[in-house]
């Protein structure tokens, strides 16, 4: 009698301890997958978690692991906002263009002020960097040439009032 009683008692606990178990390997699936993700570049913190749940993992797993890898410093919207805001910049991209892809990945609009002054004056030189770079230094000869040229910078995301001042200072 004892025998099946034991018998019963770890089959219950066993069941239980499978299921921990079960949750702790997917939880540890999850983590290195968002370990992967963070050793190429850094994600936002929205970003991160759609990516993961793009994978079909649990949606309660990846909110533990996300939430768990922000208490360790390790995904930062802060640090991401920054990094992206630098690469996309030097890259000749605007303000406005920026602001929006930040938006996409699910940036808080109050981080991205803190990150993105939208009216600096380093965004006047990057428009103008632009322009020269896809149009040489030379003036836009017609009006047909000078809306060509705002058009590419508008696309690229700077200002009316960017582009303004880049094509009358040309």
């Amino acid at each position: 009698m004892g025998g099946a009683e034991t018998e019963k008692t770890a089959g219950v606990g066993g069941s239980l301890l499978s299921s921990e178990s079960r949750h702790l390997n997917v939880h540890n699936k999850v983590r290195k997958k968002a370990m992967d993700l963070l050793m190429r570049r850094e994600h936002a913190v929205a970003e991160l978690q759609k990516k993961l749940e793009a994978r079909d993992y649990d949606t309660t797993i990846v909110a533990e692991v996300v939430a768990q890898l922000m208490d360790e410093g390790l995904v930062s919207d802060a640090r991401f906002t920054e990094a992206f805001v630098r690469y996309r910049g030097n890259n000749g991209h605007g303000p406005q263009r920026i602001r929006s892809e930040l938006r996409e990945r699910g940036v808080s609009e109050k981080i991205q002020a803190a990150y993105l002054d939208v009216g600096g004056s380093q965004w006047f030189e990057r428009a103008a960097q632009a322009r020269s770079k896809r149009f040489g230094n030379a003036l836009p000869e017609d009006f047909k040439g000078r809306a060509r040229q705002a058009r590419f910078l508008q696309y690229r995301g700077f200002t009316s009032e960017q582009i303004r001042e880049v094509l009358d200072d040309v």
